[in-house]
């Protein structure tokens, strides 16, 4: 269980200014993603990575909730409050699309294709994903910000999200498992509607760091 750390003013305003930056990062990171899967997307006719990138700009709204919710150093209750749902709900959008996708994927028999530069942003975003992800919630400890915490968790879905794509192109590339993408899609969509429960209930979507 996560336990609330007291620290001074200048502490304070340094933590609040390191999660601007990591928000900034990963606005920034998102939006990169987002092109540049959505454009491998279509220049391969791969449907998992058109969706990859679109997940890309839903995990970018927590990331714009979560700036809003720092600004100008602004953490009262009221604020975390509705930050915290406001990422609850973009959790939600992610795990309805998600399962809308793979569903669909499943019925129309729909293959992944490869795509060297999709997997390479899989890649990526499986080695850069987690250590964000960490440094988040570093700093929810030290604020303690339950939504911030919770787009940290966002973050670590985003790394398995990554995994789940680049596994399934890679099945079906090499074994022709066509379906294996969009099954562990469908496997992720409890976790993540678990996980925007949690945050519109309140509640810390994983331990702060508090160190």
């Amino acid at each position: 269980m996560s336990s609330t750390v007291i620290i001074d003013a200048p502490e304070r305003t340094s933590a609040i200014r390191r999660g601007r930056r990591l928000e900034y990062f990963t606005v920034g990171w998102n939006l990169i993603e987002a092109v540049v899967s959505v454009a491998a997307g279509l220049f391969s006719g791969s449907i998992s990575l058109i969706g990859f990138g679109i997940d890309s700009l839903i995990e970018t709204s927590s990331g714009v909730i979560l700036l809003w919710r720092l600004r100008a150093g602004e953490v009262g209750e009221r604020r975390e409050k509705t930050a915290l749902r406001l990422v609850g709900i973009s959790f939600w959008a992610l795990a309805v699309y998600v399962a809308a996708d793979a569903s669909k994927t499943l019925v129309l028999r729909e293959a992944p294709e490869a795509s060297y530069v999709g997997m390479a942003v899989a890649v990526l975003s499986l080695i850069v994903m987690p250590v964000l992800a960490r440094a988040k919630r570093h700093v929810a400890g030290r604020l303690n910000s339950a939504a911030l915490a919770a787009d940290s968790r966002q973050t670590d879905l985003c790394a398995c999200l990554s995994a789940i794509l680049l596994g399934g192109l890679g099945l079906n590339a090499l074994l022709g498992w066509w379906w294996a993408d969009p099954a562990a899609a469908l496997a992720m969509v409890p976790i993540i509607g678990w996980e925007g429960t949690k945050a519109l209930r309140g509640k810390r979507c994983c331990d702060c760091e508090s160190d």
